[in-house]
């Protein structure tokens, strides 16, 4: 399905710019694709996007463009999943990220834990915690650390409602890569890590 037409991607200049500084003959028109044991590759929409691009860019980089193209569609389609599922569960996106982010400090965290996680103001997080409260998904226990203070606790019902909008996107996640071999899993994740890295080390 093409994009909205306000989600379409523009290829980078910098990646054109890129490609003219390659060797002398190298190729920038659009090449065959084929799979194992020399069968045509099934074409996606990218593959359309990278064509109509390259005569505007003519030393736009087709595989990094594919590539980049690709990991923001798939993020765009996982991040609608999600909304839907959390939506189907009756919960806000904010909910889901606040219990999202309690869960995966083990169920319990102190308030400026979850702001740092959140990287929110403290009065927007006391709003999700007293929603969430009033829901039942989350408590206010006195802390194991400083009676004075208190620590936020995920109960059953709140655990339940993370789990079950999580498992809607899991299992679309599960499902795309599921085409994919242990072994192609494993390389990809790899490829992914050493890109990751580069990013880290600017960042």
């Amino acid at each position: 399905m093409a994009e909205h037409p306000s989600e379409q991607r523009t290829p980078s200049r910098d990646r054109a710019e890129r490609r003219d500084r390659t060797e002398p003959g190298e190729r920038t028109e659009p090449r065959d694709r084929t799979g194992p044991r020399g069968q045509a590759q099934r074409r996606d929409w990218t593959d359309g996007h990278v064509e109509r691009w390259q005569p505007v860019l003519p030393g736009l980089d087709p595989d990094i463009e594919a590539a980049v193209t690709r990991m923001s569609r798939l993020t765009r389609h996982l991040g609608r999943v999600r909304e839907q599922g959390v939506a189907d569960y009756g919960l806000h996106k904010h909910e889901f990220d606040t219990l999202h982010v309690l869960a995966g400090r083990g169920g319990h965290a102190a308030p400026s834990d979850l702001r740092a996680d959140l990287d929110l103001a403290p009065a927007s997080v006391t709003g999700r915690l007293e929603t969430l409260e009033r829901r039942g998904f989350v408590l206010r226990s006195p802390s194991t650390e400083d009676r004075r203070k208190v620590d936020i606790v995920l109960t059953e019902a709140g655990r339940a409602a993370w789990r079950e909008a999580l498992d809607v996107v899991g299992r679309e996640e599960r499902r795309l890569l599921g085409v994919l071999s242990a072994d192609e899993r494993r390389t990809l994740a790899d490829l992914l890590r050493k890109v990751m890295l580069a990013q880290d080390d600017v960042g």
